[in-house]
């Protein structure tokens, strides 16, 4: 199958251009963002705070687009969240203390996750689902989600240069961390020429035009509580969480730390290819559940590993298999609400993964400030362990279109 297995590829090329363009970036912050908080004197407490903003904001954001994105010009919305994230680089190159880096993180666009949990997803996530057919979505969401993450994986492999700057005295340990918000800056206006390359959206049939929720509002809010669940349990092991815990518990140095996110990174990334193949023969569902539990019992038992490496090996391990829900989720979601309620569905399906995991970080973050033993991680897995478990029981049986034909094919058959 071709990379793009698009009708629109001029389109999906742009929005998963995008998409590695952030995802880059936000790999490089997500690891350098704890060692730069501290430099500024920041305690652990204080670092979940920022986080907690960010998280809210993004979540703020993000639910606004799901009740009102609809009746707006998407290439405006697009437009706008690439200059937000313009000024979140400048707020964050120009504050220093910690109140004015928490408003930026509230109003701004910073992602302090490997994964996406910005304005940017639903829009992109919407747009993106109406550029395939239904028997080609989740692949394509699968290499929209890998180049997101390989992009992450690089990001995070630089996390080194910051510090090497500053050893090499080019320039002042500071402004070396700086410079990566110049850089985040800079790909905001990078973002803002590629989204404007996106073709206009044709004035054609009224159900494919964005519109509220409708007969689908059930179902997808039921899925949001469940995905609220999902995200509790995820915001307590994002990834400044988890480095910030491997500095403390092991002395892991940053650049360590940024190799090993790197494979992480590029693990989850190609882990959303296998989810498709998996998908194609038990079900997004199924794929979503049966992949997402052994990822968590490997994060629970990184926790109790007496050296830095054996915790590393469960961590690698979970990432191979943690991140198969995401293309599968995304699919998911938008196989089953009408073409028009895609934006709506994205927004609002979305909000959970920031608004219910703003708080985690806050309280992970006391924790790590109070004890080296990863109480974060633990919490975390279990919880998403639970959400795994409601989810199989409760969709289960709501299938997308594609395996309601394939279903019904089978049934002809026999």
């Amino acid at each position: 199958m071709k990379f793009l297995p698009a009708d629109n590829a001029h389109d999906a090329a742009i929005l998963i251009a995008a998409r590695g363009s952030r995802g880059l970036i936000d790999g490089l912050v997500a690891t350098i963002l704890p060692t730069y908080l501290v430099l500024l004197g920041f305690s652990s407490t204080r670092i979940g705070a920022v986080i907690t903003a960010m998280l809210l904001g993004s979540a703020a954001m993000t639910l606004a687009l799901g009740f009102i994105g609809y009746r707006m010009d998407p290439t405006t919305l697009f437009r706008f969240a690439a200059l937000l994230m313009v000024l979140t680089g400048v707020g964050f190159i120009y504050f220093d203390t910690f109140w004015p880096i928490m408003i930026v993180g509230l109003f701004g666009t910073l992602n302090p996750s490997s994964g996406d949990v910005s304005i940017f997803l639903p829009m992109e996530q919407s747009r993106l689902s109406s550029t395939t057919s239904d028997a080609n979505r989740t692949a394509l969401f699968a290499r929209y989600t890998l180049v997101g993450f390989v992009a992450a994986a690089l990001g995070s492999l630089f996390a080194g240069g910051p510090e090497w700057l500053a050893q090499s005295t080019i320039v002042s340990e500071a402004v070396a961390y700086r410079l990566v918000f110049v850089i985040y800056g800079f790909l905001g206006i990078v973002i803002y020429v590629l989204y404007s390359r996106l073709h206009e959206v044709p004035k054609t049939s009224s159900a494919h035009q964005p519109q509220p929720l409708g007969e689908s509002r059930k179902k997808v809010m039921h899925l949001a509580v469940l995905f609220s669940l999902d995200s509790f349990g995820g915001g307590f092991v994002i990834q400044a969480l988890v480095v910030l815990w491997l500095q403390r518990k092991f002395d892991l140095s940053l650049v360590v730390a940024g190799t090993i996110f790197f494979w992480t990174g590029l693990l989850s990334g190609l882990s959303g290819l296998v989810a498709v193949r998996i998908a194609q023969r038990v079900g997004l569902i199924r794929t979503m559940v049966l992949t997402h539990i052994p990822a968590n019992i490997f994060l629970i038992t990184a926790v109790f590993m007496p050296n830095v490496w054996l915790a590393v090996v469960f961590l690698v391990a979970r990432s191979a298999l943690s991140q198969m829900d995401v293309p599968t989720r995304t699919s998911y979601v938008m196989s089953i609400v009408s073409p028009g309620e895609r934006a709506a569905a994205a927004s609002i399906t979305n909000v959970p993964r920031s608004l219910a995991g703003a708080l985690p970080p806050l309280a992970a973050g006391w924790m790590l400030d109070h004890t080296t033993f990863g109480w974060p991680l633990l919490i975390g897995g279990a919880t998403k362990i639970v959400y795994d478990l409601l989810l199989l029981r409760n969709f289960r049986h709501v299938r997308p279109p594609e395996e309601k034909e394939k279903l019904a094919s089978r049934h002809r058959n026999e």
